[in-house]
């Protein structure tokens, strides 16, 4: 039971390590194979990015006000991530709208430089980040809207690689930081991640929580019909596409049904 214990903090770590850019020990053990089965905690890495950021906007907020602490807070998880997400987004704005083959495509998404496409997709997402956070903060569930957004977004956004192809592959490359991720979830991993994903849906009304989740998935389907439509799969960026736009949703989704 220890060992297994062990073991399971091992991938939690493992995770934790991929999504963020926290502290790590040194003594935690990776594989390809062990990255692989972390990802079903990506979720719980969700969990603990927001109890530290709604932990820490109630410490500011009453000494800076509201907007002053959500801009905190924003800055705070893009340091955490290393703004992987946002780099994902960024990456498959200028690729899939500045390629006209599947490979430029690609090309493009490869390419650390960012172009107009990227630059406006980026600023746009942060800038409704913080009118829907703003929102929440005012009517008193921003904390909320956390809780249930980082992790069910998270959650959703690794679902893609249940049904679609990993395409990262089809151009040269020196390797991708997903590629060991590739792998469809078992039947019991996947209800873990959901489960784990949605949790915090437990405090909302049932009606609301029914929303997000349709609404997740109607995303979740589009999103997997937008991708292959443009470059026949799926990639590391576009997954952190996938979870930004599931993110603004949820949050969308909460302030819709709070009025």
């Amino acid at each position: 039971m220890i060992k297994w214990l062990q073991y399971q903090l091992n991938l939690f770590l493992l995770a934790l390590s991929f999504f963020s850019r926290l502290p790590m020990a040194k003594s935690i053990q990776y594989s390809p194979s062990k990255m692989r089965r972390s990802s079903r905690y990506f979720p719980m890495v969700g969990w603990l990015l927001a109890l530290m950021l709604s932990i820490t906007y109630w410490l500011l907020v009453p000494y800076l006000g509201s907007a002053p602490s959500l801009c905190f807070i924003m800055v705070l998880s893009l340091l955490s991530t290393g703004a992987l997400h946002e780099d994902g987004l960024a990456d498959t704005c200028d690729g899939i709208w500045g390629g006209h083959t599947t490979e430029r495509k690609l090309a493009i998404m490869k390419d650390s430089r960012i172009g107009t496409y990227g630059s406006c997709g980026l600023i746009m997402a942060l800038l409704s980040k913080f009118t829907l956070l703003s929102s929440l903060a005012g009517h008193n569930i921003l904390e909320i809207g956390l809780l249930i957004a980082y992790p069910l977004s998270r959650a959703m956004a690794i679902t893609l690689v249940q049904d679609m192809q990993y395409v990262s592959n089809q151009i040269p490359t020196t390797g991708s930081k997903s590629e060991p991720l590739a792998k469809p979830f078992s039947f019991k991993t996947l209800c873990f991640v959901l489960a784990s994903g949605a949790l915090a849906c437990l405090f909302l009304p049932l009606t609301t929580s029914f929303y997000i989740m349709c609404g997740c998935l109607v995303l979740r389907y589009w999103l997997k019909y937008w991708l292959n439509k443009h470059i026949q799969g799926y990639t590391g960026d576009s997954l952190g596409t996938a979870q930004q736009l599931q993110e603004l949703l949820i949050y969308t989704i909460i302030l819709a049904n709070a009025h």
